[in-house]
This record gives C-alpha cells, structure tokens and sequence, in this order.
C-alpha cells in the first residue's frame, strides 16, 4: 500500500475508538438556566465531542415527566424539592446528586427608567395599582414558589395575590413582563441579566425566602462515561465562569 492512503487509512483506524465513544445526552433543565446551559454544552461538545439535547421547563414539569419514564440522562432543577421528589423515589443514580448553583430573587420592571421600590416599606402595592405582577406558578415552580414566600413573609402577598398573572415557568414569566404585558415580574437575578429588556428594582433579602439552590443529578440507570463526565464538567472553571457571568452563584463563592 502506498505510503500516503496507508497513513490515511491508519488515522481512520486510530479514530475509531474514539469515535465509538461518542455519545449523546438528554439533560432536563430548569428553564432559568437555558442561556449558562446552552453555552457550556457547546464547550463541552468541542471538548469531549458529545452531544448534548436540553429539555427545558418548570422543575415541577420536569421532575414528573421523569417519574413518568422520560428518558432523561440529566436533571437540573431550580429547588431542592423536586430533587428530593425523585431521590426518595429512587430515579437518581447514588452518590450523583450535588449543589451546583445559587441565584437571587428580584423584582423587575418593563419600565426602563422605573424607580426603585423599597419591599420592606410595604409600598409595592401602590405601585403595582391595577396592573398584574407576573411570576412562575406559585405553587409548583421553584422561582413563583419563592416570590410567594418572599412576598408573604414581607406582608405583601395578601394584598396583590388577586394580580398575580402565573406563567408556566419563570423565563415565560420574564417574557410577560419584557414584552409589557405586566408591569412587574418576580423572577431570578440570572433572568434579569438575560433579558435587556426588563429592569431590576428590588432585591428580596435573603432571609425572605428560602435559600435558592440548584441541585444537578444523573438519573438513575444512566451513569454512562459520557454523563458522568457532563456532570463533572459542570463543576469546572470554564463553566463556572459561564455561570457567574449569567448572574448565578456558585458554592463557596
């Protein structure tokens, strides 16, 4: 055999192990994280040459469609709840499951130019008036059932509960409010540096709600090398600093 099309042939060959490896994940994520998560699956992709497919939604939505036998490899949620949910039901592999991410809670408004509104003077239900304040669903999704402990632990939730518009999940939520059909929104600090067009008015204090944390698990059944080492990237600098440039918190940090 010539040498060229030997030499050819020989790096086919040698790539074939590599190759054969390649695999490809379904990760089922809260949809506050789309924006971090689509960019470090790309940086994992060109490192490991996997593929990575997202499924995003509520943590509630989610976490049933796993109960229910969807194939995820991945999840992600935005509350520990629904991590426990699957735990205790035995859907996540042993020993996988760690706290990947913090977040804060914020008010936002349409308004660019909107003043800031005080929380703990009480005064926010004045400034809503009649308009709707948009959050995720207050009973499912981890992000509306934070707005509603934070709203109800600063004596605000009984009186603005009638003008709360409830959305699916906390980005359509953000939309509501981006696109001015609400005036106000209750979303995550990494909603709001996703979205140039809503602007932060109010931090809710930390001790208004529970602590956010974003547990990240393999389901179990699935803890092939290529998801293991998804889960491990995850953790690593280059997606750390995606993370915290998308307004997250990291452990420790």
């Amino acid at each position: 055999m010539p040498a060229r099309p030997f030499l050819v042939f020989l790096a086919v060959v040698l790539a074939l192990p590599a190759m054969a490896r390649a695999d490809s994940l379904l990760v089922f994520a809260a949809a506050s994280t789309r924006d971090a998560m689509d960019e470090i699956a790309t940086l994992f992709e060109g490192e490991s040459g996997h593929d990575v497919t997202f499924s995003y939604a509520g943590s509630s939505v989610l976490a049933r469609q796993i109960q229910n036998g969807a194939p995820a490899d991945v999840f992600l949620s935005a509350n520990t709840a629904w991590m426990d949910v699957l735990e205790e039901g035995g859907l996540i592999a042993a020993g996988s499951r760690r706290d990947l991410l913090g977040n804060t809670l914020v008010l936002i408004a349409h308004d660019p130019e909107a003043a800031p509104v005080d929380l703990a003077a009480g005064d926010f239900a004045t400034r809503l008036g009649e308009g709707y304040l948009a959050m995720a669903l207050v009973d499912a999704v981890p992000a509306g059932m934070y707005g509603k402990a934070a709203l109800a632990h600063l004596g605000i939730w009984d009186r603005i509960a009638g003008q709360v518009a409830q959305a699916d999940n906390v980005r359509a939520a953000l939309a509501l409010v981006s696109t001015g059909a609400a005036p106000f929104g209750v979303v995550y600090g990494s909603d709001a540096v996703a979205d140039p067009g809503v602007s932060v008015v109010a931090t809710f204090p930390g001790d208004s709600h529970p602590p956010i944390t974003y547990p990240v698990a393999v389901i179990a059944g699935h803890d092939r090398p290529a998801v293991t080492a998804f889960l491990s990237f995850l953790t690593t600098e280059a997606a750390g600093a995606v993370f915290e440039a998308q307004g997250f918190t990291l452990p420790g940090r």
